[in-house]
């Protein structure tokens, strides 16, 4: 006997709806949404809200020490929006998206702003910290031994490793036989405890401490003589590995004039708030200053400083040539042979490609260095094969022309791979129409071939050109920037901005990190401008030919 699904007991369906089918897209929907976790997701998702965690415990102590509230309160605003997008099962979108949002701020806008904000002062050698510190580091600086300084007996110690760790001095007051350790900070008593005294004061052994041997120490001399521990009496110095003297500083400062007085010759130094340093009538500035925010000095500087701006100039010409030269070259280069390849008359060019692309394979930085060798003048191989007595990187001009040959060798195979494939994607029946309406093959090249290649391509030699305009690997290991003039060793013949920027930044004259960031900023905004005239004009290329 059958049931009628109109009866009165029958399931009403709501008016203006279907039955619901398991296998309706809504239902499908649904279940998608609500999908049950597998017991690996989850383990991930655990370990990875476990790490962020970990990440963000690790980097609130140092704001909470340096009383930073506000990086403390974005980072806790942050780990708590993370916790709350992957933990709940909506926002699928913007769980995909975050990652690398994150990993964009942390690796790319950040460290813009940081060098931009760098660009404005003057953070470079002797510049680094405040002003206090500066007056410590002067005063401690000028330490000198006295009659009636007392005598320590020193031990040498770091924390942690005993080649690369902070030093300290562990020494013991001859009065009161109480060891204390002593750093940049000051000097800080140590409980009896912790510490194994030989007879005659000489620690031997500290908890927390690596005691560093004679021959650990000998190593590290220059480290431990530049080494000045302040006291409330002066500052605490070495003499030799096993002593050490509280001496008298000879500078020290005055707060009624703001300034620092020697008291051995009476001479003054004024602070300079301008530049960050302690200036003196005539001129002299002492070595030890302190940041300050210059404005826009560094800027003129290398626009208006002859001895900044002229190798900066000259410097940003051979830039454009180099660029335009290295991309240029090997881009003509690895067409030609593309097009070799690619005719149909070819035979073995799978093999032909295979070798082509050798140079590509290798490490750059290791075939930079053997071209380096081969360009030698003495046993070089070009030298000693063509018969040769070239000084390469004695000369600008040989120089400049070694450095875009290698960079021929090293480009061109980029160029014959992204070139074979712009040509493999053109149609060959446009080719054999042209041919037909009786074009020679150059004919054809210049009106379809080229033009077709141009819009594939374009983008790619924009960022080959950007590529090498900051190349600074391709100068630092085949030149070091040289040949150099003799009456300027910051910037060379063959330098780039990025290396000359380097040299200023890291040279032996002295780091000047805000001028080297102002030269950033400048390189940014010269790449910025041609790469968006050149996307311009790509564009409208392709609106031609689309």
């Amino acid at each position: 006997m059958s049931t009628s699904s109109s009866g009165p007991g029958a399931a009403t369906q709501p008016p203006g709806r279907g039955p619901v089918r398991s296998g309706s897209p809504r239902t499908s929907r649904t279940a998608r949404n609500h999908a049950p976790i597998t017991l690996t997701g989850l383990l991930v998702k655990v370990v990875l809200l476990g790490l962020v965690a970990g990440i963000a415990v690790w980097a609130a102590f140092p704001l909470i020490e340096a009383e930073l509230w506000v990086g403390l309160a974005i980072l806790l605003a942050t780990t708590a929006g993370l916790f709350y997008l992957y933990l709940t099962p909506r926002h699928i979108p913007v769980k995909y998206l975050i990652p690398g949002t994150l990993f964009l701020v942390a690796f790319q806008i950040i460290p813009v702003l940081y060098t931009a904000s760098t660009a404005f002062t003057n953070f470079g050698d002797g510049h680094r910290g405040s002003k206090d510190d500066a007056i410590v580091a002067i005063q401690s600086g000028s330490v000198t031994q006295v009659p009636g300084s007392i005598q320590y007996p020193l031990t040498v110690a770091t924390k942690g490793d005993p080649a690369t760790g902070a030093l300290v001095f562990l020494v013991t007051d001859p009065q009161t036989n109480t060891v204390s350790v002593g750093d940049t900070e000051g000097l800080r008593p140590l409980g009896a405890g912790s510490v194994t005294v030989a007879p005659g004061g000489k620690v031997t052994a500290a908890d927390g401490y690596q005691i560093l041997n004679f021959g650990e120490a000998s190593k590290r001399s220059k480290d431990i003589t530049d080494l000045v521990v302040p006291t409330s009496g002066g500052a605490l110095r070495s003499s030799g590995l096993s002593r050490a003297y509280e001496g008298k500083a000879v500078r020290a400062y005055d707060a009624g004039c703001d300034c620092i007085r020697d008291s051995e010759t009476g001479k003054t130094w004024t602070a300079d708030g301008k530049v960050g340093s302690f200036v003196a009538a005539d001129g002299e500035a002492l070595a030890q200053g302190w940041q300050v925010n210059v404005g826009l000095r560094n800027f003129a500087s290398v626009l208006t400083d002859p001895a900044i701006s002229g190798p900066f100039f000259s410097t940003l010409i051979w830039n454009f040539a180099f660029a335009l030269g290295s991309t240029g070259f090997t881009f003509l280069l690895g067409m030609g042979i593309a097009l070799a390849l690619h005719s149909p008359r070819m035979r073995g060019t799978n093999f032909y490609r295979v070798l082509l692309i050798l140079p590509y394979a290798m490490p750059s930085f290791a075939m930079l260095l053997v071209w380096r060798d081969m360009f030698n003048t003495d046993f070089g191989l070009i030298n000693n094969l063509f018969g040769l007595g070239v000084d390469w990187f004695g000369e600008t001009w040989s120089a400049r022309l070694a450095v875009l040959l290698v960079q021929l060798w090293l480009g061109y195979p980029y160029m014959f791979l992204v070139t074979t494939g712009a040509l493999q994607a053109i149609p060959r029946e446009l080719t054999e129409a042209t041919s037909v309406d009786g074009a020679s093959p150059f004919q054809s090249f210049r009106a379809v071939t080229m033009p077709l290649l141009l819009v594939a391509i374009s983008p790619l030699l924009i960022a080959s050109f950007a590529y090498n305009f900051n190349n600074f690997n391709a100068i630092q290991f085949v030149t070091e920037g040289g040949p150099f003039p003799a009456d300027n060793p910051t910037a060379g013949a063959t330098d780039l901005l990025i290396t000359y920027t380097y040299r200023l930044a890291f040279g032996a004259q002295g780091a000047e990190y805000g001028l080297a960031a102002a030269v950033s900023i400048f390189i940014f905004a010269i790449v910025a401008t041609v790469s968006a005239i050149s996307f311009s004009r790509t564009r409208k290329q392709e609106e031609v030919y689309s």
